[in-house]
């Protein structure tokens, strides 16, 4: 296990620039965004120039990409052309775990499973694994779907955002049985009524959690992803986020 931060940590500057202050705070692996926000990673941009494009992710020596956030919703056009360019990234940079979102709750599951089995067949082509990120709001923010999708898609795995299972309900959602399945995470401090919160005033058992990875032999990153807190120092929470993740490994 090791301890990556995502680009969104930094949404307002562009990504080379995030790279870099992620780098400046001692963060060794990063999760890059591809999508449509201000700093991510353009989709275009793997089309257009794929070189200039590998040279952005490595803006800072002192920081590697360990994972690609393909943060596209499902009916995007040209889907599947940007995830293949996606893929094709990964195995240039050798990156071997790319996030996916899942579909709406309520989409059919059928053909969300067909969808996934689609994706897992190209990455699959190029040493990548797949991780389904979880979300409330997504089928992937159910439990007993999670776990079908990834006993019928051989290759299938879990990002999993415990805060997706915090935030919003009476009691924290026990999401023990997919951490055998889970080949990224994603981690900041939540409560029951506060998706983010500053270090220390969350709920999540991180001891608890980590351990269960270890069981599990977990390789992969421990990713903080935290957005901005009104009157809270973003940098500082960073650093205090990455001394805190390190101290559990």
């Amino acid at each position: 296990m090791f301890v990556a931060a995502s680009t969104h940590c930094f949404p307002d500057v562009a990504i080379d620039k995030s790279l870099r202050k992620l780098a400046d705070l001692d963060y060794n692996a990063s999760e890059i965004v591809v999508g449509k926000g201000v700093n991510d990673l353009q989709p275009e941009w793997l089309n257009a120039d794929f070189q200039a494009v590998c040279r952005l992710c490595l803006t800072s020596r002192q920081i590697s990409p360990s994972a690609f956030f393909f943060d596209l919703s499902p009916d995007f056009p040209d889907y599947l052309q940007q995830f293949n360019h996606c893929l094709k990234l990964c195995k240039t940079l050798g990156v071997v775990t790319i996030v996916v979102k899942a579909s709406p709750a309520g989409f059919p599951y059928n053909e969300e499973f067909e969808r996934l089995t689609e994706l897992v067949r190209q990455a699959s082509g190029y040493g990548v694994l797949v991780s389904l990120l979880t979300e409330k709001d997504a089928i992937s923010g159910s439990i007993d779907s999670l776990n079908s999708l990834c006993k019928g898609i051989s290759g299938l795995r879990v990002a999993l955002d415990p805060s997706h299972f915090i935030y919003g309900y009476k009691t924290p959602v026990n999401y023990d049985s997919i951490i055998p399945k889970v080949s990224h995470l994603r981690l900041r401090d939540t409560t029951l009524k506060s998706f983010q919160v500053k270090i220390g005033q969350g709920v999540l058992d991180y001891k608890k959690l980590v351990d269960q990875l270890k069981r599990c032999d977990y390789a992969g990153a421990l990713c903080v992803d935290l957005a901005y807190l009104p009157d809270v120092d973003p940098e500082s929470e960073l650093r205090k986020m990455r001394l805190f993740v390190e101290s559990l490994l």
